[in-house]
């Protein structure tokens, strides 16, 4: 089983293909499967690794009372400078997303591009959404008792309820990566909700983000993710905004194929002078227009 001590603990990672690196990040209580079809696509063109965030999967939880996305940043970090990677595209979805925007914001120079998909960033939030990140650190008592999945499908019933819109498109694919990944501990889930939560008090200065960014977020996904993208691909320099059809939250896993043509073409453009074996993926899709959330 391949790890990688970073900073306190063993980060458990895949590293697959040859040529520029790539590393993908993935979302809150999942694990590096979450990016499969992403790193099987481009495996055969490019240095591709996934790993497991602190807390999660193989890697597992740690001694330490709390996280924060600050924290798993400084340990992408550490992975990056251990694995010898010069200069990877980093590429985020939902919590990793968070996690990708503040690496690069922190450390500028240790990346060549950035992929942020169905996140959120450290902007001012609306009074909906701040009532959804109460929310959020009130699912922590009941998973305590019951379970987190057992909480989680219970958010999700709500959300489509409530506004007619689910936190994913396709919520049994979500469930599959679960079953197969080991168990995560309720102690360790409650450590990275709050990191979560508290994520919008983070200091993240976007205007230090200067490389070719792509911000992708799914035409079904939560209306605070689409508005916090719109406003992420606003403040961060040269992003470009697509909006992935026929998709919700884990739009990588809904619309596969768009997602690996339009990271591809982003890979191309950051690359120029690589040589791919495929054609580049879709040009920038214009902002849908503004929603009025909460």
């Amino acid at each position: 089983m391949p790890t990688v001590e970073t900073n306190d603990i063993e980060t458990y990672y895949e590293r697959r293909g040859d040529g520029p690196p790539v590393v993908f990040v993935h979302g809150a209580a999942v694990d590096h499967t979450q990016w499969a079809p992403q790193v099987d696509a481009l495996a055969d063109e490019y240095t591709v690794v996934a790993y497991d965030v602190r807390g999660h999967g193989r890697t597992g939880g740690s001694d330490r009372g709390t996280y924060s996305i600050d924290r798993f940043a400084d340990d992408l970090a550490a992975l990056i400078d251990a694995l010898d990677l010069d200069r990877p595209v980093v590429c985020g979805l939902s919590m990793g997303g968070c996690i990708a925007m503040t690496y690069a914001a922190r450390h500028p120079d240790g990346l060549a591009g950035l992929v942020l998909a169905d996140t959120f960033g450290p902007v001012p939030l609306t009074l909906g959404e701040r009532l959804q990140r109460q929310l959020l650190r009130a699912t922590i008592p009941p998973a305590r008792l019951v379970g987190y999945e057992r909480v989680e499908r219970a958010m999700v019933w709500l959300q489509r309820r409530v506004s007619g819109e689910g936190v994913v498109g396709d919520y049994d694919r979500i469930e599959a990566i679960r079953e197969r990944r080991p168990t995560m501990s309720t102690a360790e889930f409650a450590k990275v909700i709050r990191a979560l939560a508290s994520f919008h008090r983070t200091t993240v200065d976007l205007d230090a983000i200067d490389v070719p960014t792509l911000a992708l977020y799914g035409e079904h996904d939560a209306g605070f993710i689409r508005r916090q993208m719109r406003s992420l691909a606003s403040l961060v320099g040269h992003a470009r905004l697509l909006v992935v059809p026929n998709a919700g939250h884990a739009s990588n896993l809904d619309n596969e194929a768009f997602v690996d043509g339009a990271i591809r073409g982003h890979l191309r453009r950051v690359w120029p002078h690589h040589s791919p074996r495929h054609e580049a993926g879709p040009g920038p899709a214009p902002a849908p227009p503004a929603e009025t959330d909460g």
